[in-house]
């Protein structure tokens, strides 16, 4: 047995005591976010360790890293398998205990209002954090990937400078539903929600017409919701251990003299990430919601989003603790969850463009705090915000748009890539509290939230049960 396959059973054996002690926990019926904060920490312990004794890209990292691969994105992956029935059955199920349907009217524009009205804030909020730390391009210098990342946005910037809005929303639309419940369209999750708006819409048309055939379609539905929702608890059981394989990947594998040289772009980031988190809970507290409660019961799918970087695969976990912990209905917070995955990220279409077109602009003599910039740079974000995909990327998809609608250099950007997955870990976990803030608000508008829920401080996820 050579060295390095000795590391890879050693490191595989703490890996597997970290996950013993996991399960350890959850027979013991210690709660839920406990379980995931203890998966977290001991995570990042994990990674740092790897990484002091071995070294960032060595062989042993990578080769342990291969093993943890299966239980971080296995975990991810199951959960991005139900996204699509979750969305279908749900929306449907609460369109047909819609007494009114011409609520649904009032949920998407407050729903979608919210969030591109945040993002709209937090874009402003990265410019002055740009401008607090004094951001710029000026300087920098390119290494090897970094010029390869240029070049490679200024191949993608066809692609970006030929997406206008008419034709985005024109995306929205199913032309092939089936299709887009594979995820096959940036903008499939959208496409998904709106065919399971006009399918409860037709069903609610029969109610009276029809009534045997719409109590036979209603009683199908709700067992079909029962089956999903029973899939995701299964699912989000390993939570833990997900979050646990993830967060020790990615911090053996930093490196920290990259992380050194970009330290004032980290910094902005993650400040201004922060006073858009604390944004969101003055936004709750003003509808009259206790914000550390709040806090308190989104934790566990804010480290979650943090770990796995996909707004989308987060949106199972979301719709449960929206449901279960803050008492906003299934249907409400589904349409949040599934529009925030793709639209309005505060994060990655707010503050990360903002941030890049303060940093470029000078470079090409433009003044980024002169009002015609920042006009045009918010209305700019505000559009294109629509539509960007809940994956790893989408942040560098919306910079594409925003960069090339302003006319700058989009290869500047690629600067960044080596602390670009540090960022899209807290710009991630951004966009989740955006669309979940965006259901909250939603909700406590129309009157709909369960306080008895919200209150309740033993709530907890329903993932102990067996």
């Amino acid at each position: 047995m050579n060295l390095q396959t000795l590391h890879l059973f050693l490191n595989i054996g703490l890996a597997a005591a970290a996950c013993g002690l996991l399960y350890w926990m959850q027979t013991k019926h210690i709660s839920f976010t406990k379980r995931v904060f203890v998966g977290l920490i001991i995570g990042s312990l994990l990674g740092a360790s790897f990484q002091l004794i071995y070294g960032a890209g060595s062989a042993s990292i990578q080769s342990t890293n291969a093993y943890l691969d299966i239980i971080g994105s296995g975990y991810v992956k199951l959960l991005q398998m139900v996204v699509i029935p979750l969305i279908l059955v749900s929306i449907i199920s609460a369109i047909l205990k819609l007494k009114d349907v011409s609520a649904l009217g009032k949920i998407s524009t407050l729903t979608i209002g919210t969030l591109i009205g945040t993002t709209i804030i937090a874009a402003l909020i990265g410019l002055l954090m740009a401008k607090a730390y004094g951001l710029t391009t000026l300087g920098l210098n390119y290494s090897s990937a970094e010029f390869a990342r240029g070049q490679y946005l200024e191949g993608t910037l066809a692609s970006a400078k030929a997406i206008t809005l008419p034709s985005m929303l024109l995306s929205f639309i199913p032309e092939n539903p089936f299709l887009d419940m594979t995820g096959a369209r940036k903008t499939s999750t959208i496409a998904v929600v709106i065919f399971a708006i006009l399918i409860g819409i037709a069903a609610t048309g029969i109610a009276e017409k029809k009534a045997e055939a719409f109590k036979s379609f209603s009683h199908f539905i709700e067992v079909a919701q029962t089956i999903v929702m029973r899939l995701v608890t299964i699912i989000l059981r390993l939570t833990p251990y997900g979050v646990f394989a993830l967060i020790t990947q990615v911090v053996a594998k930093s490196n920290k003299n990259d992380i050194l040289n970009l330290i004032n772009f980290v910094l902005a980031s993650y400040s201004a990430i922060f006073i858009m988190f604390g944004i969101h809970l003055a936004i709750v507290a003003a509808c009259g919601l206790n914000p550390k409660r709040y806090l308190q019961k989104i934790f566990p799918v804010l480290v979650f989003a943090f770990t796995s970087r996909t707004s989308a695969g987060a949106i199972p976990m979301s719709v449960q603790i929206q449901h279960q912990r803050l008492g906003t209905p299934e249907g409400i917070a589904n349409f949040a969850a599934s529009f925030g995955s793709t639209m309005g990220q505060n994060g990655c279409a707010g503050i990360y463009p903002a941030m890049l077109a303060f940093m470029i602009a000078p470079s090409v003599g433009i003044d980024p705090m002169s009002m015609s910039f920042i006009a045009s740079l918010v209305g700019i974000i505000a559009i294109s915000s629509i539509g960007i995909a809940g994956v790893g990327g989408g942040a560098t998809f919306a910079a594409l748009i925003v960069l090339s609608s302003l006319d700058l250099p989009v290869a500047l950007a690629g600067l960044l890539i080596s602390i670009e997955p540090l960022i899209d870990m807290g710009r991630t976990a951004l966009n989740v509290s955006g669309s979940i803030t965006a259901g909250t608000v939603t909700s406590r508008v129309l009157g709909e939230t369960d306080m008895s829920k919200f209150n309740d401080d033993q709530m907890t996820l329903d993932v102990n049960q067996t």
